[in-house]
């Protein structure tokens, strides 16, 4: 049981620098920040996601749930791919500005979701 606490904390910790470090990018970007073109900054976020993926899926196999069969659990899943193309739109493929920062707010709006979900095992949060 100490095992899955400790792969549920490393999951908890880097959603938590997932999104801190997708707001920071969002602020470059804003700023026109060469600080995105430092090749650290390219690949960070795809190691901590793939740490954050890999912590997910041990999780769900040691607790035996399958996505889809628990609601919830499908709905963090669905959810997370809707925050990917929200944070790819704020990020690099959003056209203007104004639709770059809408992305962004969805984005984060979907990731509380996740949280709330998680935290609560519930779909439908109201």
């Amino acid at each position: 049981m100490q095992t899955y606490q400790a792969i549920k904390h490393l999951h908890m910790s880097c959603a938590a620098f997932s999104v801190s470090f997708f707001i920071l990018r969002f602020i470059w970007m804003l700023r026109g920040s060469s600080m995105l073109q430092q090749r650290w900054v390219r690949i960070v976020p795809h190691v901590v996601d793939t740490i954050l993926l890999a912590s997910a899926l041990t999780m769900v196999y040691w607790s035996g749930q399958i996505p889809f069969q628990q609601t919830w659990l499908g709905a963090k899943v669905v959810a997370l791919l809707v925050y990917i193309v929200l944070g790819s739109i704020a990020l690099k493929r959003g056209k203007t500005s104004q639709s770059r920062a809408l992305a962004f707010v969805a984005a984060l709006l979907v990731f509380s979701y996740i949280v709330a979900v998680a935290m609560s095992r519930q779909v439908l949060l109201f």
